[in-house]
């Protein structure tokens, strides 16, 4: 039995007026009308008696509205309550970080908890190599990621920052020092890819396979995440390309961070998944935009 037709029976049940109901109901008299020669059919008998001037209960229908309502009124503060906890933005959401918590994601935490002091933020971190794994396995609500992003279930929000893209290279490799380099050098640097299940544009960014003329540039391996490459980096197995942010938080003595000119900037945003929308989740994505806006990070 369909809970619209149960609705609609309460309310005409009430009103005793079909125009009335379908007001309150933002349906059309007709539709109204429908809905209970529908539920008169499956139970088999006339719940109202209806005149050009008049509606009222048949006796059947006094009966059926008496055993209902208790139901009724249960089913009814069910939903109107969970509509309720829906809107509010309270308990825990869980937030997804790739390597390492820039200022973007520690900002933005602190703009949603000062604004959102009932709900708590608990940060996990998300392999580069596997973007989304853990988000679609519901182990985090929302996830910092790199924009855009082509996935059907997905949704994401605005870009929080454009940045620009730095080759990290052991400290005695020839490029090491330099105050920077063309983006058709890095045809002279194999390159440290990802290994994993992350969509191909991810792999193509940490490790393009040709530089925008054409050349092609060596693959010197692949590696699940940022630490792995940061340690391939040092011992000289190859060159790993990092958004500058990244590049900031792990400078080390064994690794040169070498800006590169001529790559496409790297765009940080969020991600959900659709059918798991909360508003929570819209509320986090709204207190890192509002954070990223009003901040110096969207300057490259």
């Amino acid at each position: 039995m369909e809970f619209r037709e149960l609705e609609c029976f309460v309310v005409l049940a009430e009103e005793l007026h079909f125009a009335r109901t379908a007001e309150r109901l933002y349906l059309s008299p007709g539709r109204v009308s429908q809905l209970m020669r529908a539920l008169e059919t499956r139970i088999g008998g006339r719940l109202f008696d209806r005149t050009s001037r008049r509606v009222r209960l048949t006796p059947l229908g006094e009966r059926f509205l008496a055993d209902l309502r208790p139901a009724y009124d249960g089913l009814a503060g069910a939903v109107s309550r969970a509509k309720a906890a829906a809107r509010e933005v309270t308990g825990v959401i869980r937030v997804g970080f790739l390597a390492t918590p820039t200022d973007v994601v520690t900002g933005s935490v602190r703009a949603f908890e000062e604004r959102y002091p009932g709900c708590a933020v608990e940060l996990v971190e998300i392999p580069l190599s596997d973007p989304f794994t853990k988000l679609r396995a519901g182990q985090v609500d929302i996830t910092f990621t790199l924009l855009p992003v082509d996935e059907r279930d997905l949704r994401t929000g605005e870009a929080l920052n454009h940045v620009s893209y730095q080759l990290g290279v052991s400290a005695g490799h020839p490029f090491a020092g330099r105050a920077g380099i063309g983006v058709e050098e890095l045809a002279g640097v194999p390159l440290i890819g990802l290994d994993g299940p992350a969509p191909r544009s991810w792999h193509e960014r940490v490790a393009p396979p040709v530089t925008p003329s054409g050349l092609p540039i060596p693959l010197a391996g692949r590696v699940a995440t940022t630490q792995e490459g940061l340690t391939e980096v040092a011992l000289g197995r190859g060159g790993m390309l990092f958004c500058t942010p990244t590049a900031a938080q792990h400078r080390r003595p064994d690794i040169s961070f070498v800006p590169v000119a001529g790559l496409p900037a790297s765009i940080f945003g969020l991600a959900w998944v659709k059918a798991e929308e909360t508003a929570a989740i819209l509320a986090f994505d709204e207190a890192a935009t509002r954070f990223a806006l009003g901040s110096e990070i969207l300057v490259a």
